[in-house]
């Protein structure tokens, strides 16, 4: 990463959704070393009177920590002297991403990352609830904030959420079930490398942050995955495979927001695969030569769980 720069050039960042699932991820890396001597301030918006908050390393190269309250009535006060907001509020918040949106014409956010940190939605050919909302902040944000640099993330599968029975991966029972060919490559990133990716574009000159952005801690095929948890512990994995396109005729025959069934076809089309033979990958632009970070691995997981994530999870939920 280029050197630090001096304190009255560094920008303040918000990040929404700050204690939830991702954003408590990118808050601590965005309050780790190197990332914290990039800003002056990391705020944390927050709907709650007393989020927890994270420890973070305190010197005097570092930014600041702070904490606002805000609600759909204090939007363009709540991003008072933000320079670059992310936004990593939940599937349940569109409405609430949409009044977030509108209040930034009126402030001086200058790079957004809008909610996006999954699967690139856009080269789909069907319809879904959920990614047709992410459209439609990105078409209104395009209108509403043309001078706004906004950076889209697409990190594939969490890593740490994706080796489970909901995605055909039965743990407990060895036993993975791939909708099309076993051989398809499947991107994941670690929730850490999110956070961490987020941290390093926002640390770029302005001019030099893109607009899409693909990463993929590891890229592996169903049958890769089971060799690796089967060398670490989880004994004989049986992969069968079920016919691709008469389970995405099935799935997409019915509306729906939850992205399950979607994504399992997906691994099959071969549209979460972050590398030059697919969507393309954009690591070494976060990450050069993995200088400012080691990203997680399908080994490291395998080795923090002998091979069975999410073992004692009863499927489906009771």
């Amino acid at each position: 990463m280029p050197s630090t720069p001096p304190i009255t050039s560094r920008p303040v960042v918000a990040i929404a959704g700050a204690t939830g699932h991702l954003g408590k991820h990118v808050v601590a890396a965005f309050l780790s070393p190197p990332f914290h001597g990039y800003f002056s301030e990391i705020i944390l918006l927050s709907r709650q009177d007393n989020p927890s908050v994270p420890a973070h390393p305190k010197d005097d190269h570092g930014a600041t920590m702070t904490v606002r309250k805000y609600d759909e009535d204090n939007l363009p006060a709540a991003l008072d002297d933000v320079d670059v907001l992310v936004n990593t509020i939940g599937a349940s918040g569109h409405a609430f991403k949409e009044k977030l949106l509108r209040a930034l014409p009126s402030t001086g956010v200058q790079v957004y990352f809008p909610s996006e940190f999954g699967v690139d939605h856009y080269v789909h050919d069907f319809p879904h609830g959920e990614w047709g909302q992410k459209k439609r902040h990105f078409e209104l944000a395009r209108q509403l904030i043309p001078q706004v640099t906004v950076c889209r993330v697409f990190c594939g599968l969490f890593l740490e959420d994706s080796i489970g029975p909901w995605f055909g991966f039965d743990t407990r029972q060895g036993k993975y079930e791939s909708v099309g060919s076993a051989k398809s490559l499947v991107s994941f990133t670690g929730l850490q490398d999110v956070g961490r990716t987020v941290a390093s574009l926002a640390a770029m000159p302005l001019m030099k942050i893109p607009d899409v952005v693909h990463i993929g801690g590891d890229t592996r095929t169903i049958e890769e995955i089971a060799k690796v948890m089967e060398g670490a512990g989880a004994g004989s994995i049986e992969i069968t495979e079920i016919d691709l396109m008469k389970y995405k005729e099935e799935t997409t025959g019915r509306v729906s927001n939850e992205p399950a069934r979607f994504l399992r076809f997906l691994m099959g089309e071969n549209k979460i695969n972050h590398t030059s033979s697919g969507l393309g990958n954009d690591n070494q632009v976060v990450n050069l030569q993995e200088r400012t970070w080691k990203w997680k691995t399908m080994e490291d997981l395998a080795r923090s769980t002998n091979g069975r994530p999410w073992k004692d999870f009863r499927w489906p939920p009771e």
